[in-house]
């Protein structure tokens, strides 16, 4: 069986290596201004190697960069959105995106992805990625809230080898935003519980420790302990920094 080798990028990204098809998803480099200097380095995007195809779930700044993805993979490379995100990026510089609705599948060399469910924080189209190759499987879930399709999911694509899921539980005040002090994206603890329903052999944590900017961006404290306090006897964790790699 081909192995699935996950390459964590800093902030929500990864990269995937399955067979000769390599994937990346929400690659960032070009780190957003409104959130001032960065609290993990923005590593070139071509350090990780090259990619065939980009996978976007959503259009925020801190997930869709499309300068870096033109200057680093090509202004022509295939990239993948939610297709009501299309109206939000139509002066980029790229110039083959293209809209997936929910459900629909997009073959990448030997691999496949399907647009899966999310929930946005601010009520933006967002989309999850099933990325499957080689026989395995594996669930990237952008910064959602908690919701109830995770039930969902597992019954339509079953078990997960690996799921990458935000953990940061980031509270917000924008300017012209309501602040409501609610997270608007899942915490450790909801992170775990995702994973426990997904049926993921490995929860890689995503979305956190690169923006922490209060009170405009607020992350939650103890990510790490507390991800461990709540996986511990009931499934892997597997904590990467930039650059390193989770052999699937």
């Amino acid at each position: 069986m081909i192995e699935m080798i996950v390459q964590k990028l800093q902030w929500a990204g990864i990269r995937i290596e399955s067979g000769n098809t390599r994937i990346v998803i929400d690659p960032l480099y070009n780190f957003p201004v409104k959130f001032g200097q960065p609290h993990e380095a923005m590593l070139p995007l071509d350090q990780y190697g090259p990619v065939d195809a980009v996978l976007i779930t959503h259009h925020h700044g801190d997930h869709f960069d499309p300068a870096a993805i033109a200057s680093f993979y090509g202004s022509d490379i295939p990239v993948y959105l939610p297709e009501g995100s299309l109206k939000y990026v139509e002066n980029s510089e790229l110039t083959n995106l293209q809209g997936v609705k929910l459900g629909e599948t997009v073959v990448i060399g030997s691999a496949k992805a399907t647009a899966s469910y999310a929930a946005d924080g601010l009520g933006d189209p967002q989309i999850s990625w099933v990325v499957e190759g080689g026989g395995k499987k594996l669930l990237h879930s952008g910064d959602t809230l908690w919701h109830g399709y995770w039930w969902r999911m597992v019954r339509k694509h079953g078990a997960f080898d690996v799921v990458c899921l935000p953990v940061n539980a980031a509270v917000v005040q924008f300017p012209g935003l309501m602040p409501s002090g609610q997270p608007i994206t899942m915490s450790p603890e909801q992170a775990v519980s995702a994973a426990v329903v997904l049926e993921a052999a490995v929860l890689l944590p995503i979305h956190y420790r690169a923006i922490h900017r209060p009170p405009l961006y607020t992350e939650t404290l103890d990510i790490v302990e507390r991800l461990e306090e709540a996986a511990r006897d009931r499934m892997k964790l597997a904590i990467l920094q930039s650059e390193d790699t989770l052999i699937v």
